[in-house]
């Protein structure tokens, strides 16, 4: 793991995380849904999105925006916590949406739940601008020794 991916400093792009595949940099979903990650660290990993331009018919956060979000941040916890020429694919994800929110920002920390040989589980916690949890995720990836399509 490099230097950058050890520190608490927002990467420069979801490019960055391991395996990545250049080729799907500007294609994120988390572009489209104004994620932004904020902390960047193996044991921590903090993101922001906006309610705004993430709303399901009746005027409240999509769940399925709440799941993108939980999925980027364990998938980055998962990658982080892979080890060096492995990369992490997201197997399973749970979510459980406890509070309705209409509008401001949320914001995402994943912390890893178990850190194995062939599968890393994220647990990811969603919260309004009030500090009240509003989402509880768990994401389960399956580690491979290559990053998907290097071969």
């Amino acid at each position: 793991m490099s230097e950058s991916t050890a520190s608490h400093e927002a990467p420069p792009s979801l490019a960055d995380v391991p395996g990545a595949d250049p080729g799907a940099a500007g294609q994120q979903l988390d572009d489209k849904l104004g994620i932004t990650v904020t902390e960047w660290d193996p044991q921590r990993i903090v993101a922001t999105m906006p309610v705004e331009g993430n709303l399901q018919p009746y005027g409240l956060l999509h769940g399925g925006a709440n799941a993108a979000l939980a999925e980027t941040l364990g998938s980055i916890c998962a990658g982080l916590n892979a080890g060096a020429g492995r990369a992490a694919v997201g197997l399973e994800l749970h979510c459980t949406h406890h509070r309705a929110v209409r509008s401001g920002t949320v914001t995402g920390v994943a912390t890893p739940l178990h850190v194995g040989r062939g599968t890393i589980t994220a647990d990811i916690v969603i919260t309004d601008e009030r500090d009240r949890r509003t989402c509880t995720a768990r994401l389960t990836c399956v580690i491979r020794e290559n990053a998907p399509g290097a071969g």
